[in-house]
């Protein structure tokens, strides 16, 4: 891809320097290493060089906060020189005035001279910087590649003057007995929607590995999963069955065993709720609060979403987003018995979906259109939705920070993992706002993916192994 300017390059380059230094700075292992360096620019009396691994660990952090610092100001110079807009060169004059007061707290912080009630003033500074930076880049490609008035006038959400079904393109489905047995039960298994399944059910993997403790336990952990699994089938289930003359006049849906006459609608209810009363039995065979949580969790993505939500306003994706955020308070109640301590992870999941699904609402807004669902892109235009796709990726990678300082056992591999896959996915959504294509809103959607599943295999490692 051949972006016009290397401008946004260097901007990302720097926000997610920021970004490296902040969660780096959140997580248990850098806290550890400080303790090893103490004194400033260097260790001990300030010139000495350290004589332990975390000592350097804590000195790289350092000559690493120049650097960015640098980059910062480099990002600054280059706004001038282009002809960045106000609100641009405003973001990054105050990320370039807040770096200096950021790193002599730091500096303070080494010194052990910070006041106890100032202690998360180091961290708090630095996602403000990181913010400022986030949002100098959201605003240039806005004013770059966006389009003011491409929100379409006259959507109306509903499905009243739908085109009628027999327009739809007619599947092809096996007439002989044994592919039909075999596309039948095929269809059942689609019916759960196993897509999904793996990566929910690492959301309550992740959540159940930090909650550790005693109730921690193989039986706990293979009932929640389990009833995790067929609860998001119950919910799948109940959501094909809801959708199905809608799916009709889909071209991405069309195929599904419900729109298709595969699976007869009573077969299908039937099956949603056999995996409904197994799965919450799963669940209360952990305890009733996890039982109660997942009755929650499939009646509001079968009902909520799918009947109120999804048809009638543009926020379904983000009040939705509350359906992939729950299985991590199920994890959490499934180990512990209460919900608190799983907010922050369940608030990572919430932010994290308008920024994977809006990708997926741009590739298929003509489909959505087709469906009557006032998708973002379909009610507000591909440009607002590319800006919201950028803002909630930022506020998603601000969240994963507060759980990395919230949660102890997080360390250099989340750090690690949450920077290298956030700059990946931060990337696809800056090719995203040149290219505005099917391929580029898939892309972004792939790294959408890869960032959570990678980000929540590192919390589950850094949990349980590191």
């Amino acid at each position: 891809m051949n972006i016009p300017d290397k401008f946004p390059a260097v901007l990302a380059a720097a926000a997610m320097g920021v970004y490296l230094l902040v969660v780096a700075g959140a997580t248990t292992s850098l806290t550890e290493a400080a303790a090893a360096c103490g004194g400033w620019p260097a260790c001990g009396s300030g010139a000495a060089l350290p004589t332990a691994t975390e000592g350097w660990i804590a000195l790289g952090h350092r000559v690493l906060a120049v650097v960015v610092g640098l980059l910062v100001a480099l990002s600054a110079a280059l706004a001038w020189r282009n002809g960045a807009d106000r609100r641009v060169r405003a973001a990054l004059a105050v990320a370039l005035a807040v770096y200096p007061a950021q790193a002599g707290v730091g500096a303070l912080v080494a010194l052990g001279d910070l006041p106890a009630a100032l202690g998360s003033a180091h961290l708090l500074l630095g996602i403000g910087i990181f913010g400022a930076v986030l949002a100098a880049l959201a605003w240039w490609l806005e004013a770059e590649t966006g389009v003011p008035d491409d929100a379409p006038d006259d959507f109306e959400a509903g499905t009243d003057d739908l085109p009628p079904v027999e327009e739809a393109p007619e599947p092809d489905i096996p007439s002989a007995t044994l592919p039909r047995l075999r596309a039948t039960a095929a269809a059942y298994f689609r019916l759960m929607k196993p897509r999904l399944m793996w990566l929910l059910c690492l959301v309550a993997a992740a959540a159940m590995a930090l909650a550790g403790g005693t109730g921690f336990t193989p039986g706990v952990v293979a009932a929640t999963l389990a009833g995790g699994a067929l609860s998001i089938g119950a919910s799948g289930t109940f959501n094909h069955v809801l959708e199905r003359d809608v799916d009709k006049r889909m071209q991405r849906t069309s195929d599904r065993p419900l729109a298709t006459d595969l699976v007869p609608v009573s077969h299908a209810l039937a099956f949603g709720g056999l995996l409904t009363v197994v799965s919450l039995g799963l669940f209360w065979s952990v305890n009733p609060l996890t039982a109660a949580l997942g009755l929650v969790a499939i009646v509001f993505y079968s009902v909520v979403y799918t009947l109120v939500l999804k048809p009638n306003t543009v926020q379904n994706t983000v009040i939705g987003g509350a359906a992939g955020a729950l299985p991590a308070l199920i994890g959490w109640a499934a180990v512990t018995g209460e919900v608190g301590g799983g907010l922050l992870l369940a608030l990572v999941i919430f932010l994290w979906t308008p920024a994977h699904f809006y990708n997926l609402a741009l590739a298929y807004k003509d489909d959505y259109e087709r469906g009557g669902f006032p998708m973002m892109p379909v009610v507000r235009g591909e440009t607002a939705t590319r800006r919201h796709i950028l803002w909630y990726l930022g506020a998603t990678l601000v969240a994963a920070v507060a759980l990395a300082a919230a949660a102890d056992p997080l360390g250099a591999l989340y750090a690690v993992v949450g920077v290298g896959v956030g700059a990946a996915f931060l990337w696809a959504v800056v090719r995203l706002h040149y290219e505005q294509t099917e391929k580029a809103a898939f892309r972004a959607f792939h790294a959408s993916n890869a960032y959570l599943g990678l980000l929540l295999f590192a919390v589950v490692l850094d949990a349980l192994v590191v």
